[in-house]
Parts: structure tokens; sequence; C-alpha cells
């Protein structure tokens, strides 16, 4: 019985960890906001609505920062994705990578561009529920000393009123358990993705 009574007692505070986990997660995942700053490059995550064309406006509009787009699917080709204006800025800065498939993917193959482009800052435009997990991955595969601006783009999916739409729930605490894991990964082994990026 004390045995039975220690257990649920243990489970009671974990669960209650775990929504107080939780809530700090969603809190911090709706207050990035972007910043007005000019870096050397804009990234995007493709894969989410309203994120390219985010990164195509900026790209437009900050001459000297380069425009990757990560994770396209390799039948799209770059006019598909941008179009020439006339009396606008054109795409002869404009990269496509096409091979990753995932978040993790997405850093690395991206380290690599940046390297050969000699990134020092850049923007990460992804969806506002994918930030927080984008950030932490691109922070722990990236040189420490390329500097990395949030700039989140609100999906559909994943209302403010969060806690009265089930869909943003699952959304988020998907995305919560997502970041959990790869917390834990980097937190036992900071070093191994850097090395082997580093390598190639």
């Amino acid at each position: 019985m004390v045995l039975l009574k220690g257990l649920c007692s243990l489970l009671t505070i974990i669960a209650l960890v775990l929504a107080v986990l939780f809530v700090d997660f969603v809190y911090k995942t709706f207050s990035f906001h972007a910043r007005d700053v000019h870096t050397d490059a804009i990234v995007v995550l493709a894969g989410g609505r309203g994120r390219i064309e985010e990164g195509v406006r900026l790209y437009r509009e900050q001459p000297g920062s380069a425009l990757f787009l990560i994770g396209v699917d390799p039948t799209v080709r770059k006019g598909d994705l941008f179009r020439e204006r006339r009396g606008e800025r054109g795409g002869e800065d404009v990269y496509l990578e096409k091979v990753s498939r995932n978040t993790l993917e997405n850093a690395l193959y991206a380290r690599q561009i940046l390297e050969r482009h000699q990134v020092r800052s850049l923007r990460l435009i992804t969806s506002r529920y994918h930030m927080k997990r984008s950030l932490l991955i691109f922070r722990s595969i990236l040189p420490k000393d390329v500097a990395i601006y949030p700039h989140p783009v609100t999906a559909a999916n994943a209302k403010d009123e969060w806690w009265s739409h089930g869909g943003s729930i699952r959304l988020l605490f998907s995305e919560f358990y997502k970041y959990c894991l790869f917390r834990f990964f980097f937190l036992f082994s900071p070093n191994e993705l850097r090395a082997v990026t580093g390598n190639s």
C-alpha cells in the first residue's frame, strides 16, 4: 500500500513537472518576435505555409543578404519559388537546398552551404510552433560565433488561443515532445554533430 501511494505521488509530481515545462515551452514559443536586423543571410526552412513568401519578401528588401531555401522538394526549380520582377532585386543570391527532409538534416546541410558562403549572421524563418526546436538544433550544429535571429511565421494550425483549440494543443505537445528529445540528445552529445559537419 505504501509502495502504491509512493508510486502515485511520483507520477503526480512527474505530471506536474511536465505540465509546467509544457506551459513554459508554449509561452516562449508565442514570445518569439521578428527583429529588424540586417543579416548576411535569410534561411528559410521550407515546408510550411508562408515561410518562403516571407523569406522572398525580406530578400527583396535587404540588399546584401543571401536567401537560402532549405529542404525544398527536389522537383522544384528556383523560378517556381522566386519570380523576377522588373526594377526589383533579382535571384542571383537565392540558393536552394533539396536534400534534407527534416529539421536536423536542414541544419546539417545548411551548415555546409553557409560555411561555403562565409555567413556569420542569419535570420531563421520557420513557423512559430516550430521555432523553438529549430533554434535549438541550429544553435547546436552551427558554429557558435554565427548569430541566429528567429523570424517566426504564424501558422493557421497553431492558434494564439491554443488552450481552446484541440488541434493546436496536439501540435504544440508534439513539438514539445520532439524538443525535449533533442534537448536530451544535445545535453549528452553536445559536440558530435558539430564534429561531423566540421569534417564534411
